[in-house]
């Protein structure tokens, strides 16, 4: 009971401060969240540990556990990350998709294509959807895992470092998704590793400020 309760915690925790709700450099105390959860310590102790191997949180012996800060270059090595997987996802996938992925990624594009103005980071999700499921129609388990952290961290990055807010025009963003879907779609491993490519180098300069 214990494990699974702790794994709640653990994802719960993680989508909070993945969306700035716990802030970098909040302290996080265990009899605090015991209390708040209506739980024993015990699940509480395991989560906390898992967050902390994670590079979430770090210990402050006698006094709890800080809310990690995420930096300028921590986005860096995630962005130079995906920008040597995902060329190689789109093309993969671009050789060997099926219909079915087809309409469900353009699915995503459409949801963050409506959603670009009356709810931002819902639009976000979207186009962080589309991502994912790009990388999951590789079927490389390891590789999936690999771009799933990196997604996530972009995402929190977004929350919680402002100069991140308007990282770059969501015309931009839907004209560079669909050019990497164009390509999936007429099966153009070639220009969907050249899409995502240009894509990332977007991403890139609109995050960092590269030029």
């Amino acid at each position: 009971m214990a494990s699974s309760l702790s794994e709640q915690l653990t994802i719960t925790l993680r989508e909070r401060i993945n969306r700035g709700e716990l802030a970098p450099g909040t302290l996080i105390i265990e009899p605090a969240l015991a209390q708040e959860f209506e739980v024993s310590k015990t699940p509480v102790r395991e989560s906390l540990r898992q967050l902390t191997s994670e590079g979430l949180l770090q210990i402050l012996p006698k006094k709890g556990y800080l809310v990690c800060a995420i930096s300028l270059n921590d986005v860096y090595e995630v962005l130079e990350l995906r920008s040597l997987l995902e060329p190689h996802v789109a093309g993969q996938v671009a050789s060997m998709h099926s219909a079915a992925l087809v309409v469900s990624l353009a699915g995503h594009l459409e949801a963050q294509e409506k959603l670009s103005v009356s709810d931002p980071i819902a639009s976000m999700h979207a186009a962080q959807r589309f991502h994912s499921e790009l990388a999951a129609a590789s079927r490389n388990s390891r590789l999936v895992a690999t771009l799933e952290n990196c997604f996530t961290q972009t995402a929190r990055a977004h929350y919680v470092l402002p100069s991140m807010q308007p990282y770059m025009s969501q015309s931009d963003e839907l004209a560079e998704h669909r050019a990497i879907f164009d390509a999936i779609q007429n099966s153009d491993p070639a220009a969907a590793t050249k899409a995502m490519s240009l894509h990332l180098e977007s991403i890139c300069r609109a995050m960092l400020g590269h030029h």
